[in-house]
């Protein structure tokens, strides 16, 4: 449901104290956990958080595979199970391996991840819906969409106020992730779809987001998700469902901070973390911004190790010296 913004396309909602007291939160745990450099520096976190995300994601849409059946599907190893949630977890682990290949604000790139994540579970993957659908709960109609006919229209809409509007990409998120409930512009998928691109959307402001698997809070809460969601298609505007989901992101990066240890960054960490960053070309006070605790003389030794080791290259003298990524 969007309304007329300025010369934007802005969905409704309004920014009350509440959303701003979970923005000030989030903001100070996202501060907690790049400082601790918990997320850069453990893969097998990442994989294992990875592995929430795509399990309880799927199982919000009925799917019955569990965490170490997922996990033996991403190890290549044989696991029995119905057929549709086999192919499902597939599908969900070439997608979220592909989420760096993705952009946000492009419709095309919103419907190559739905064909790539629908692909031999729906008709037509990858293709807005060409029928009128309802939302059934039980024997009851909760929500009837949009017509098929709007749906390219408001999709395309959708998108403008992502790629454009200066809002933060917080509420961004939020605001999506309802207007995609909303809209349902797909077949099926829709809120596997939503959820995937909140998680996209989150990543363009901060990379960490790809590990903080808020999908498990979600499927914890399903009664509350949809309750929410009901409230704001009654409200007309999407406020109810932006607080709901700041609420579970805080939770989220809360749960990482109390069960991760800080990791500790020795001159091999810092180089290989910073150079992942591809900043280039760079001060010594740029390595030094990212690795505020680092002293100059630190600093300075790991920036010769780096240029030693074939890392970057140097030019420049003193305070004009410059070092570029070699790859």
């Amino acid at each position: 449901m969007i309304v007329s913004f300025d010369t934007i396309l802005r969905p409704p909602y309004e920014l009350n104290q509440t959303i701003l007291k979970y923005v000030a939160s989030i903001s100070e745990k996202i501060g907690e956990v790049n400082a601790s450099f918990i997320v850069k520096a453990s893969p097998e976190l990442r994989k294992r958080n990875n592995i929430k995300t795509i399990q309880s994601s799927l199982q919000i849409e009925g799917n019955t595979l569990s965490e170490q059946e997922i996990t033996a599907i991403l190890d290549d190893k044989r696991v029995l199970g119905p057929k549709q949630d086999i192919l499902e977890v597939e599908n969900a682990i070439r997608v979220y391996d592909s989420l760096n290949d993705f952009k946000f604000d492009s419709v095309r790139s919103f419907l190559q991840a739905h064909k790539m994540l629908m692909q031999g579970l729906v008709e037509t993957p990858g293709a807005f819906r060409r029928k009128e659908v309802g939302v059934m709960k039980g024997s009851q109609i909760k929500h009837v969409a949009p017509p098929a006919g709007n749906v390219k229209f408001l999709m395309n809409d959708l998108f403008h106020y992502l790629k454009h509007d200066d809002e933060l990409a917080l509420i961004k998120s939020c605001v999506f992730h309802y207007e995609t409930e909303f809209i349902h512009p797909f077949d099926d998928g829709n809120g596997r779809m939503g959820r995937l691109w909140k998680t996209l959307i989150l990543m363009s402001h901060q990379p960490l987001f790809q590990y903080v698997p808020f999908e498990t809070l979600i499927a914890k809460t399903q009664d509350d998700y949809y309750k929410t969601l009901s409230l704001c298609d009654k409200a007309g505007k999407s406020d109810a469902f932006i607080e709901y989901m700041l609420s579970i992101l805080d939770e989220a990066l809360r749960d990482l901070l109390s069960v991760s240890r800080p990791i500790t960054m020795n001159q091999q960490r810092r180089l290989s973390h910073f150079c992942s960053l591809n900043k280039s070309p760079f001060t010594r006070k740029d390595y030094i911004h990212v690795f505020k605790n680092l002293s100059s003389a630190s600093a300075s030794r790991d920036l010769k190790a780096g240029v030693d080791s074939g890392l970057f290259s140097k030019s420049g003298d003193k305070n004009s010296t410059l070092y570029r990524l070699s790859i």
